[in-house]
């Protein structure tokens, strides 16, 4: 993230607007902290598994934008242990290795778009997964992965919706419209 912010800094001065660049980082660090204190009155967090592609079975590593916006959202993370493939931010979680924590899993977010063209049914339907707690509880969400995996301000807005999949008593959809204005 803070590389992310450096990025937009850059861009600031490449385009001769660094004063908004500057805005634009502090604007969204605020509202990344009016989340956190939003989230921090939740007593009960939710594990969630946050998939990158489903036919792969692959997550996101520990620091990894979709996990910024996870946390910041007030989810855990069920794989704090994906190890980066290839240099990237992306990680091989086998089946194997779901299952395994399928009784902690509470929700079960998959981006989709270009990179994981998936449905709510595939992954419900894939074999074993019918066990995890998520599945069993329907609690199973698409995201946009424009709102998750791109270093743009709309991370913010991806923020929000992961917020309203695990607390939507907390992010309301009135509030979050009203956060988005």
């Amino acid at each position: 993230i803070d590389e992310m912010y450096a990025y937009w800094i850059q861009l600031g001065a490449l385009t001769g607007r660094q004063g908004q660049a500057r805005d634009m980082v502090e604007r969204f660090r605020k509202n990344v902290e009016t989340i956190k204190a939003l989230t921090r009155q939740i007593p009960q967090k939710k594990t969630v598994y946050l998939e990158a592609i489903h036919s792969r079975m692959k997550t996101f590593t520990p620091g990894a934008m979709p996990v910024f916006a996870l946390e910041t959202a007030g989810g855990i993370n069920a794989a704090p242990d994906a190890a980066a493939s290839r240099n990237t931010n992306i990680a091989v979680y086998g089946k194997e290795q779901i299952l395994a924590k399928a009784n902690q899993i509470d929700v079960f977010i998959a981006q989709v778009g270009a990179m994981n063209a998936v449905s709510v049914e595939q992954i419900k339907n894939e074999p074993g997964f019918g066990i995890i707690r998520a599945i069993k509880q329907n609690q199973v969400y698409l995201i946009d992965e424009n709102i998750i995996s791109r270093p743009v301000p709309r991370l913010y807005e991806g923020i929000l919706q992961i917020g309203h999949f695990l607390y939507p008593d907390v992010f309301t959809q009135e509030w979050i419209e009203k956060e988005l204005q």
